[in-house]
């Protein structure tokens, strides 16, 4: 199973971050020792600064490679809700060196996600709401329809240079508002008003 990650999907998120625009998708991966399903969540000692980025969840149904665009929707039937934890000092620190930043992103319990999964037929894929609350005070909030590559786009992309495989999971990429967590604080993600997760800092 592999997690691939998309970055800078959400302009308003780029222009936070004070990114460029990408002009084709951007990935990379978490491995698998960063699922996290245990409804909670321990501050990493390497940082001192661990933010939250919600992000909608594609499962991947079916193996794949080089899938047409037109295509594409027939290898995922269910959406979920993840957080993409990043260690954003490290990640500050990686970059300024000019070096790859894993170690920001892919360490252990890193990939949030959610227990459950909903069914594509029940959404709207061009306009899926969803949200994340700290202490009961919305923090993010985003919908598909503010992606810039859109799901088939991501899945047809991303299959031009990697094998997808049943199981697999991509984080569609988060809307702006992103920011740190602190210990005690309680997370809750929702999708189109259902509570997908709940999540302690400790």
């Amino acid at each position: 199973m592999k997690i691939i990650c998309i970055g800078r999907n959400y302009a308003k998120h780029a222009k936070e971050m004070k990114s460029d625009l990408p002009t084709e998708p951007i990935f990379f991966f978490k491995p698998d020792s960063a699922l996290n399903r245990f409804n909670k969540m321990y501050l990493p000692d390497f940082t001192n600064d661990l933010h939250h980025e919600v992000e909608l969840v594609v499962k991947i149904n079916r193996v794949g490679k080089h899938i047409p665009l037109e295509f594409a929707h027939k290898y995922y039937d269910e959406i979920g809700l993840g957080i993409d934890f990043t260690a954003r000092d490290v990640q500050a620190e990686c970059k300024a060196k000019g070096l790859p930043w894993e170690k920001a992103k892919a360490f252990d319990n890193s990939a949030v996600l959610s227990s459950r999964f909903i069914n594509k037929t029940k959404l709207d894929l061009r306009n899926i709401n969803f949200s994340l609350g700290i202490n009961g005070i919305t923090v993010q909030e985003g919908s598909s329809a503010d992606m810039i590559f859109s799901i088939d786009q991501l899945i047809a992309y991303v299959s031009q240079f990697v094998t997808l495989k049943m199981g697999d999971l991509i984080y569609t990429g988060t809307p702006e508002g992103v920011g740190p967590v602190k210990v005690n604080d309680k997370l809750e993600g929702f999708l189109e008003g259902q509570k997908m997760f709940n999540l302690s800092i400790k």
